[in-house]
């Protein structure tokens, strides 16, 4: 059996308009082993929720899988070229929602506004299988127990905008959840929380992925999420892989510039007098990218003429690490 539920390689996604091709995500390469997380993180805007929606298939026009290949290993044995089946073919569907669920970014664009809870749930169920309508409903219940809902019984009959923003991310967990899938992925599934139900959605889903064995990518922005739940972190900028290795290494000693930035902009560790340091300038648009390194016109470790010329920065390895920096040897000590 392959070590890695999910391999995606050199995946590239664009969205096609009048004004051109706008390439969202770029020559992307990584892998998420069975039984980890691993977390893809990056400002918004850098393509970390179009490769996750790529892998389900989910891609809509104008947008398209332009080349690279998504394989999702089963567990039983056979491995599937996601971006080579087509939309209409039966594999997909019986991996999508199945063999491969999702937890969406805002529960109550992904929930039907009148439809039940337990009907709702209950589709999952009657999608990929034949239970009757008895354990269909028993196995709602129970897992609306097990995310933490209360009187599940009586949530079962209730609607979506009757709950409160916590449970209905709840809700979309157990939805998630009731295939038991092999690989789990996970939208900035706590974006919308406070900082409380933020921590027992978190710990629910490492609870459940325990119990399950199965895998996790969560796609997040935030960095103190990924050093709670994640074995493994890819960061991501304008549609690029920057920065790959686990989560220790990385936010421990950062090799690129721009995982630099986002760990030091992260509340908390300075003193009360202090400015919180951020990023200068913002996100370039997709149809204005910049010659070079994609990060250069942020970057205050950019060197004229290495970092502004010719081609993206290849991939490399450092320190066991994989990261796409000119500078990538110099790093670990203009970082210190």
């Amino acid at each position: 059996m392959n070590p890695n539920v999910l391999e995606i390689e050199d995946l590239r996604v664009s969205f096609f308009s009048d004004e051109g091709e706008a390439r969202a995500v770029n020559r992307v390469r990584f892998a998420v082993p069975r039984g980890k997380v691993l977390a893809l993180v990056g400002e918004s805007g850098c393509g970390k929720s179009v490769t996750s929606y790529s892998v389900l298939r989910l891609i809509r026009k104008p947008g398209r899988i332009v080349g690279g290949r998504i394989l999702f290993h089963g567990a039983d044995g056979v491995s599937t070229d996601l971006a080579a089946l087509s939309e209409n073919d039966p594999r997909l569907f019986d991996i999508r929602g199945n063999r491969i669920s999702m937890i969406f970014q805002e529960p109550m664009t992904a929930l039907s506004p009148v439809h039940t809870i337990g009907n709702q749930l209950e589709e999952v169920l009657f999608t990929h299988g034949k239970p009757s309508k008895a354990e269909a409903r028993a196995r709602v219940i129970e897992m609306l127990g097990r995310v933490g809902i209360p009187a599940p019984e009586r949530r079962y009959a209730q609607y979506p905008f009757e709950l409160s923003g916590g449970m209905r991310q709840r809700i979309v967990i157990a939805m998630a959840m009731l295939s038991r899938s092999e690989l789990l992925i996970a939208d900035e599934p706590t974006t919308a929380l406070d900082v409380t139900i933020q921590a027992q959605v978190l710990a629910l889903m490492q609870s459940l992925q325990r119990e399950t064995g199965s895998s996790v990518l969560l796609i997040t922005h935030d960095l103190a999420v990924v050093a709670q739940v994640a074995d493994l972190v890819a960061v991501m900028y304008l549609g690029r892989i920057v920065e790959r290795g686990g989560v220790r290494e990385v936010i421990k000693s950062p090799l690129h510039p721009y995982t630099h930035g986002l760990l030091a902009s992260l509340p908390g560790l300075h003193g009360r007098s202090e400015r919180l340091p951020s990023i200068p300038g913002t996100v370039p648009g997709l149809f204005d990218l910049p010659e070079g390194c994609p990060f250069h016109p942020r970057c205050k470790f950019a060197k004229p003429g290495l970092c502004d010329t010719g081609e993206p920065p290849p991939e490399t390895t450092q320190n066991g690490r994989s990261v796409c920096c000119f500078r990538a040897a110099e790093m670990a000590e203009l970082l210190k």
